[in-house]
């Protein structure tokens, strides 16, 4: 073998020692890496956390009428929709957003027929402020069985529901809550019998000889809606307490709208929303009264429907 050849083989070797030496210190530098790094993770500390819990107030009362809560059981069912409503975030922002656009319409309307302004949380408990419909059939804000709404002066027809007309079904409301009142001289059993029924209440207080909604033994729903009431009440007279600390620009705004009465039938709802510079869509939103796609109107019935102020919608173009 010359010597040229013996240098190209001592050179071949010597690279491959040193690839195979660069090798092993990768690789313990990779290993000594990871242990670092797995010590590191071990090392770590999860972030504290913890669950607010909303102390009660020392006074709570529903209408100018006391809750007494020295009744472990009334503490405690308070409690129970205070941690509830508190805690079930998602609902409770909807509810906070949805109010600024609809209790400037509710309470006026309340305060004119003589109910008190807390009532305006039975409609924020019976629908989340939107138009509901229940397994049972009740429809609406305030959440009417079709008798008790024809009762109350409601048209219920194939093409007209008037439970989901704001204005008309919140003066239904009030009505029912003043006959109740009148019955059971007591806000807060005017409340519970909004839930139960007159008719259930009534049985309850001959069964059980109390007049008292807080001494009364009654079915989960009706034990827990007074309540609710109480706890919406709350948490929407401080919100930020609470933990919702909603902007102004994060509620839902009030959208201005201009009434057209109407006395005749309208057979087109779709072509009548373009006369009006809006779409179907926008006339159904703002008229979810209207449950079909013509108004009937053979009696020549004055009906108010609602066109929104175009500067406060964008409507779509084709």
């Amino acid at each position: 073998m010359d010597k040229k050849k013996k240098i190209l083989i001592v050179f071949g070797i010597s690279v491959i020692v040193i690839l195979c030496s660069l090798s092993i210190v990768m690789s313990y530098l990779a290993f000594k890496e990871r242990k670092h790094v797995q010590q590191v993770i071990v090392k770590t500390e999860p972030p504290e956390y913890k669950i607010f819990i909303p102390k009660i107030p020392e006074e709570l009362d529903f209408c100018g009428e006391k809750v007494p809560l020295l009744d472990f059981d009334v503490y405690e069912r308070m409690e129970r929709e205070l941690l509830v409503n508190a805690h079930w975030e998602s609902a409770t922002i909807l509810y906070l957003k949805r109010a600024n656009r609809w209790l400037p319409i509710i309470e006026p309307i309340l305060e004119r027929n003589g109910i008190p302004n807390d009532f305006k949380y039975l409609a924020v408990i019976e629908s989340g402020l939107s138009n509901a419909v229940s397994p049972a059939g009740a429809v609406g804000f305030w959440q009417f069985m079709e008798p008790a709404a024809k009762k109350y002066g409601l048209e219920i027809t194939k093409e007209i529901d008037e439970r989901y007309n704001l204005e008309k079904s919140t003066l239904a409301a009030c009505k029912f809550l003043k006959d109740a009142y009148n019955k059971y001289g007591s806000w807060t059993m005017a409340a519970a019998s909004y839930n139960f029924g007159m008719n259930g209440i009534d049985k309850q207080i001959d069964k059980q000889k109390t007049l008292n909604y807080y001494n009364l033994y009654l079915v989960e729903e009706t034990n827990r809606f007074v309540f609710r009431l109480l706890a919406m009440k709350e948490i929407f007279k401080d919100p930020k307490y609470y933990g919702f600390d909603l902007k102004e620009d994060e509620l839902y705004k009030k959208i201005d709208t201009r009434e057209v009465v109407v006395k005749k039938e309208i057979k087109d709802l779709a072509a009548f929303a373009k006369e009006y510079g809006i779409n179907y869509k926008f006339l159904k939103i703002f008229n979810p009264w209207l449950r079909n796609n013509t108004l009937p109107n053979k009696s020549k019935k004055a009906y108010v429907i609602k066109i929104p102020d175009t500067s406060d919608i964008e409507v779509i173009e084709e």
